[in-house]
């Protein structure tokens, strides 16, 4: 991907961002033929686009906030991304306990339309459920006081191994995808966007690269790029925290995913399996500092585990929680709103004097909506040769038979299933630069169990540095630096 910078000079669109919109975006523009060159200031999707619910959904939510055009646009895309991505996604039934009869009406109805909404897209019919049932699909509730549930469908996915495959899928249909390289200026002329600096931050190299349209798809760091192309611009982000918590399926012992419909903040908040584990979450914490590694704050950790409890059997502890991980949401600003979770989940575009596009907001599941409404905006801008969108009926790569869990292979530890030369095909073909992007995205352990990810850190170093040609040096480094990262994601008792 470096080689083609220096036979490339001038790009028809560059992306700043390798999360699920900047990524997206990248497959729409070099699946229409555009010249495309995405790059990413860490790793694909480090960022926010990796610490999701691990939901394809149309948002319940959001239709009982009367938002009826998100909620059916974001069922149509989910219907998209489980058939463009079947290895990565599946439907998964969630069920709503109930607590009194008037609630099951209520609920009841909600998710009927919810069902309708979806049109041919639905993944299952919504059902109401007696007490017994609702025992039966939801083993590890507290049955007391229960009157019963509603069994509805929606769809999940592995947030970061997408991101990371939609990188995949960019590439083969042309595009130059950088991760490590951070954009440091916007070059102009004649008061228009041409072009970005960036440095790759591996090898230390600066470079200038030409384009006809840049897109910002940054997400919470949004205002930064928008500042280096004009320092009077207001910020246009609200950032807002989301955490999970990751316990073992004990507690939660069923294969259905469990949604609280009314949190003391007035959010939902879910139980779902995943992994083997069962994520928790999630909050919607107002934040002033932005970072790359969001800390769950300790309100947010006993306001989880609070919720949870008042639903499940069996008590989950501080000690139960095998990770914990942190996101923060693009949120787009809007006067007079008082709270984030009363923000907007539409995606917003704009377009600056100098030519810079900007896409934020939105979620995971309607990435691809999100990516083709830039890329069109991109193309109007630039007045590029206008190309149809084919990413509706577009497969994502399907690149896990060619490395995980073969027969024979010689698993690095019992908690990490995969062998040395799994490790050795991430380095080759998914640009893993460190043991954090092997344990953290290629594959899920440090989001799954913190602790178990530090015990595997040491083995994963040497098998990268084997494949990297890297020396004892370098693999002590990437040990003790990932350590410090994974023990962020574990618990302080």
């Amino acid at each position: 991907m470096l080689k083609k910078l220096e036979t490339e000079k001038a790009w028809d669109i560059i992306i700043i961002g390798g999360g699920a919109t900047g990524l997206g975006a990248a497959v729409d523009a070099a699946s229409r033929g555009y010249k495309t060159l995405l790059i990413e200031q860490f790793d694909f999707g480090k960022g926010t686009s990796g610490r999701s619910t691990k939901l394809v959904h149309g948002g319940v939510r959001y239709l009982e906030q009367g938002n009826i055009k998100l909620v059916m646009e974001a069922l149509r895309e989910r219907g998209y991304l489980l058939k463009n991505a079947p290895h990565l996604t599946t439907a998964l039934p969630f069920v709503v306990p109930v607590y009194s009869r008037v609630n099951k009406f209520y609920y009841g109805i909600g998710l009927k339309l919810y069902d309708v909404l979806s049109g041919k897209l639905s993944l299952g019919k919504t059902k109401l459920l007696s007490k017994k049932e609702t025992i039966e699909h939801l083993p590890g509730i507290d049955e007391k006081k229960l009157k019963g549930g509603i069994l509805y469908y929606d769809g999940q996915f592995d947030d970061a191994r997408l991101a990371i495959e939609l990188a995949i899928t960019a590439a083969k249909y042309g595009a130059t995808v950088l991760n490590y390289c951070e954009a440091i200026d916007l070059l102009k002329e004649n008061n228009k966007v041409k072009g970005v600096v960036f440095e790759d931050l591996i090898n230390e190299i600066t470079y200038e690269a030409n384009a006809k349209v840049v897109i910002n798809a940054t997400g919470v760091f949004t205002d930064r790029i928008i500042q280096m192309d004009d320092t009077e611009r207001e910020a246009l982000v609200e950032p807002s925290q989301g955490i999970h918590l990751v316990i073992d399926k004990k507690f939660f012992p069923g294969n259905n995913a469990m949604m609280i419909p009314k949190t003391d903040d007035k959010r939902v908040l879910f139980a779902v399996p995943w992994h083997d584990k069962v994520v928790l979450g999630t909050t919607d914490t107002p934040v002033d500092e932005i970072s790359f590694e969001p800390r769950p704050l300790e309100e947010e950790i006993e306001f989880v585990l609070n919720h949870a409890n008042r639903y499940l059997a069996q008590t989950i502890k501080r000690n139960d929680v095998k990770s914990m991980f942190a996101g923060l949401r693009p949120l787009v600003r809007k006067r007079g709103t008082k709270t984030t979770a009363m923000l907007s989940r539409d995606h917003t575009i704009m377009v600056s004097k100098a030519g810079l596009v900007t896409i934020t907001g939105g979620k995971w599941t309607t990435y691809r909506k999100m990516a083709e409404d830039a890329i069109d905006n991109a193309v109007f801008v630039a007045k590029l040769e206008r190309k149809e969108c084919i990413t509706k009926k577009l497969s994502i790569g399907n690149e896990r038979d060619a490395f995980a869990k073969k027969e024979g292979n010689n698993f690095i530890h019992t908690s990490f299933q995969y062998s040395e030369r799994d490790v050795a095909y991430f380095v080759k073909n998914e640009m893993a630069m460190t043991v954090e992007d092997v344990l953290a995205r290629r594959t899920r352990l440090l989001f799954l169990d913190a602790q178990a990810a530090i015990e595997v850190a040491p083995l994963v170093a040497k098998a990268m540095a084997s494949a990297m040609q890297k020396d004892e040096q370098w693999i002590n480094e990437q040990i003790a630096s990932f350590t410090d990262l994974a023990k962020q994601y574990c618990i302080e008792i």
